[in-house]
């Protein structure tokens, strides 16, 4: 192929989740139905939490800021999926591609960031009780949102200038449904050692870091929780956890799942279908998680949506 630098490049290709004509209508469908219901989900636990004045507490703040971003992340990739597959055709413009791996990068990191705060929301509700209000504090609670974006927007944005310093070989395929970083560097024609370099390093530091937390957070709980000499006290205090702990098994067990997949075999087919899981699969489910879990939004949907639920 005719190599050619990026402002050559007018189109990627991207090769899409299955290549055989006869599956494409049946892809459209199954994508389109999960991204509304992903939507749908999402959006009634924002209006349940901020209709509900029960909810106006730090641990729900930062469940709608997880729904809103869920929602965004989603929006970063199916929608031009689903049009890809309408139109059949595999073309993203450069200017697209570089506009999608900026957005990926800052909704998947805030979805790591926020399951971290809300581990520690988590921790000092059970292991400093009275001095939760105290400790978390609206005006803390918008500063570890604020810190979340400045952070994961500077990252991406490093990145985001990197990708746009590479050349990339005119008709260029990416082995993907979408612009995911690591593929694009795999396909670019010219050095990409300190693109590389930087991803190592952020992946490891945005990755480890916000796992460490969790990690530590729970283990604090689960400390504070053997010294209590109440039954129904462990079991109150580990059931506001429940729902948060669902959600971060799914993210991180979904995201390792795509790293493994991806390091184990070359196929990109089942990296894609794997990719599919954190991409899609996840953000639909965290609502169901925490309206199913957890009887305080089971009552603001009831509320919400006239039904009158009890909270059972």
């Amino acid at each position: 192929m005719e190599a050619g630098n990026h402002t050559e490049v007018s189109d990627f290709l991207l090769l899409g989740l299955s290549e055989d004509p006869q599956l494409q209508p049946l892809l459209f469908g199954v994508l389109l139905s999960m991204y509304l219901v992903t939507i749908l989900g999402n959006l009634i636990i924002i209006l349940a939490i901020s209709s509900d004045s029960h909810l106006h507490t730090p641990m729900y703040f930062f469940l709608s800021n997880l729904s809103f971003v869920d929602i965004c992340f989603t929006s970063t990739i199916i929608p031009k999926v689903l049009v890809n597959i309408q139109k059949q055709s595999k073309a993203i413009s450069y200017t697209g591609c570089l506009i999608q791996v900026y957005f990926f990068m800052i909704f998947a990191g805030l979805d790591g960031f926020l399951l971290t705060v809300m581990a520690y929301d988590r921790y000092v509700a059970i292991c400093h009780p009275l001095h939760y209000m105290v400790i978390m504090n609206p005006q803390l609670c918008g500063f570890l949102v604020l810190l979340c974006w400045l952070v994961i927007f500077w990252v991406a944005l490093v990145h985001t200038v990197l990708m746009k310093q590479l050349t990339f070989c005119v008709g260029t395929e990416i082995p993907h449904f979408f612009c995911e970083l690591t593929q694009i560097l795999k396909v670019a024609c010219s050095d990409t050692l300190i693109n590389d370099i930087f991803l190592y390093v952020t992946t490891a530091l945005l990755g480890v870091f916000p796992l460490t937390g969790i990690l530590f957070s729970y283990c604090k709980i689960v400390s504070s929780l053997m010294r209590m000499s109440s039954a129904g006290g462990k079991y109150k205090a580990f059931s506001t956890c429940g729902s948060h702990l669902s959600v971060v098994c799914l993210y991180y067990g979904t995201s390792l799942g795509v790293y493994f997949s991806s390091a184990v075999t070359p196929s990109t087919l089942q990296n894609s279908v794997a990719s599919v899981m954190y991409t899609v699969v996840t953000p639909m489910l965290n609502p169901f998680i925490y309206s199913l879990r957890n009887k305080d939004v089971k009552g603001a949907l009831g509320r919400l949506l006239g039904q009158g639920v009890p909270c059972l």
